[in-house]
């Protein structure tokens, strides 16, 4: 079975539940205080992809897992990081913008990136995985720009009924995500066993290492710590779906090996993330 045909209508679904969150606010918030907007980006955008191609490299990973590792820190947060935001209370109307934000501009940043990476990965390696990237930018405009336009389009025309449906598909969204991560590993269960030991690693590091980047960042330039823990969180913390839909997509790398790396990176990533809210939460209660 081709998974891709249950990754693709989940992220269409994503995407519109991401679109009627987004308000004319949060896009507002980015003129009026754009500091911690720019330093989100930056560590999203730039410190974290950087930090992937270091760790492929240390643990010299092979070429498909390489791939993978960078793919998934190439990708947005994703409506999950608004969730943690919440709970590790810090400014969910940041993390919004910050989530609209990386949504949109990954679309066009993920090709460049994974062009770059692609190509280093063949050379290097003497194997063929360059990258289609005139088909990935028109996958990502479709799969996930448009989607998410609609939803937004939807909350400016029918803001009740948007309210409604944002509650019910927000409902299903984290439900659905585990029953791709289940059939994933159902279907890829020896190769994620097989290799569980050293990606583990190496996806561990990769949170960790960003969830520091983070935290430097927004020191150095003075936050609070409601923004701190946002910034920490966003850069922490990517859509590990879209990893998977582009890894198995027919059109660009058609390879479920190069999504193993997102899988595993999703399992960590919510039990990383849930320590760093608990730890939040109990020092404070202190």
């Amino acid at each position: 079975m081709n998974t891709v045909w249950i990754v693709m209508p989940i992220l269409i679904v994503l995407m519109f539940l991401l679109g009627t969150e987004l308000d004319k606010k949060a896009f507002g918030d980015v003129v009026r205080d754009p500091r911690a907007v720019f330093v989100g980006m930056v560590g999203q955008l730039l410190f974290l992809p950087l930090i992937a191609f270091g760790v492929a490299v240390l643990f010299s990973l092979p070429p498909q897992y390489f791939i993978g590792l960078v793919l998934v820190a190439c990708c947005p947060g994703g409506s999950s990081s608004n969730v943690f935001s919440l709970l590790a209370k810090g400014n969910v109307a940041l993390s919004v913008t910050l989530t609209a934000l990386s949504s949109v501009i990954t679309l066009f940043t993920i090709p460049v990136i994974m062009g770059f990476v692609s190509s280093f990965v063949s050379e290097q390696a003497g194997v063929n995985m360059e990258l289609p990237v005139g088909k990935l930018l028109v996958q990502n405009l479709v799969v996930f720009l448009v989607p998410m336009l609609a939803g937004f389009m939807f909350k400016c025309l029918a803001p009740e009924a948007a309210r409604k449906v944002n509650k019910g598909l927000g409902k299903v969204a984290f439900p659905a995500l585990m029953l791709l991560a289940l059939v994933f590993f159902l279907q890829y269960t020896e190769e994620i066993i097989a290799n569980f030991a050293v990606l583990g690693v190496a996806a561990a590091l990769l949170i960790i290492l960003a969830l520091l980047a983070g935290s430097l960042l927004s020191r150095l330039c003075g936050f609070g710590k409601d923004i701190r823990r946002t910034i920490v969180i966003e850069v922490g913390m990517q859509n590990a779906a879209q990893a998977i839909a582009i890894a198995v997509s027919p059109f660009i790398f058609n390879s479920g090996e190069v999504a193993i790396p997102a899988i595993i990176y999703a399992l960590l990533m919510n039990v990383i993330l849930l320590t760093y809210v608990y730890a939040i939460r109990l020092r404070e209660r202190r």
